[in-house]
């Protein structure tokens, strides 16, 4: 697990890695990143002798990363409670379309591949905290149940059990759309919200489409999931009224279509989606301002 070697340059290259594990564990780039910092403050620490000792610092530090998520993920529930509206993950922007003055790091360093698109991170969500760092380890990240063993304390094949149980939770969930599918059906949610369609939006939802939305508390969001397809096309048309001047483009949400409102040339949501047989069966909007720190504006 990790680069093997000692010095300062064996464990710097690991931060790629380890941002990319911890964003996947927390769903959040904040929390990603005090985790990893955690786990370097804890390296230089060490006595020089004992960093010595340590064959592969790349393991030392993806243990210790994975142990500092699981006390997060312990703790989530109760923060969550209090968190005000849906708590939904961070919204990752294509590379190119990051703004470098606030979110170069750590959303620089993200892999966006299927383990970061937003229906992946939801399901994720939905696992205990030890299914899923052994999941996403084991899965995603592909380690040795071994060696995941070290981070939750617990023998391999009760690490082996806890991947099979998240992954049963993976399997379970709809199967996304191919990405040109994707595309298409968000670009025509695009022209039918612009147009403030509601017939034809109503056409491209799924009759049981769930829109949820996460304002934090910070900006006017529903606070409850937005549930069918025909109240969402007339909530997502009365947010049109209210809103003149918003413009919609069409941009990676976590590697996958999505669209971006933008408003005043300031971004004000970020919206993921799920499509199914040609519709859309969920909506993510983002609209906490403090997750849409790496948005270009």
């Amino acid at each position: 697990m990790g680069t093997a070697g000692t010095g300062a340059d064996a464990t710097v290259r690991e931060r790629r890695q380890l941002i990319n594990v911890a964003y996947r564990l927390l769903g959040s780039l904040a929390e990603a990143e005090d985790a990893v910092q955690e786990a370097y403050a804890r390296w230089y620490a060490l006595p020089p002798g004992r960093q010595a000792e340590i064959a592969s610092p790349g393991a030392w530090l993806t243990t210790v990363t994975g142990r500092v998520c699981l006390d997060v993920l312990g703790s989530a529930r109760a923060r969550r409670e209090r968190y005000v509206g849906a708590w939904l993950p961070d919204p990752l922007p294509a590379h190119t379309e990051r703004d470098r003055g606030h979110g170069a790091d750590p959303a620089d360093q993200m892999v966006l591949d299927e383990s970061v698109t937003m229906a992946f991170l939801v399901v994720l969500e939905s696992m205990t905290p030890a299914e899923r760092v052994a999941f996403v380890l084991h899965d995603v990240f592909r380690y040795p149940f071994a060696e995941i063993a070290g981070v939750l304390r617990r023998t391999p094949a009760a690490c082996k059990q806890l991947a099979a149980s998240g992954r049963r939770r993976v399997r379970d969930a709809r199967v996304r759309a191919a990405p040109a599918v994707q595309a298409d059906v968000v670009r025509r949610v695009k022209a039918a919200w612009e147009a403030k369609d509601i017939a034809a939006l109503v056409d491209l939802l799924d009759p049981a489409a769930v829109m949820t939305a996460d304002g934090g508390g910070m900006v006017g969001a529903v606070l409850r999931p937005v549930e069918g397809g025909s109240r969402i096309a007339q909530y997502m048309v009365a947010i049109a009224d209210k809103a003149p001047g918003l413009e919609l483009l069409e941009r990676s949400v976590n590697g996958v279509p999505g669209l971006v409102a933008r408003r005043g040339g300031a971004v004000m949501t970020v919206a993921a989606f799920d499509v199914a047989e040609g519709r859309v069966s969920r909506i993510w909007a983002v609209r906490n301002p403090e997750k849409l720190r790496p948005w270009v504006g």
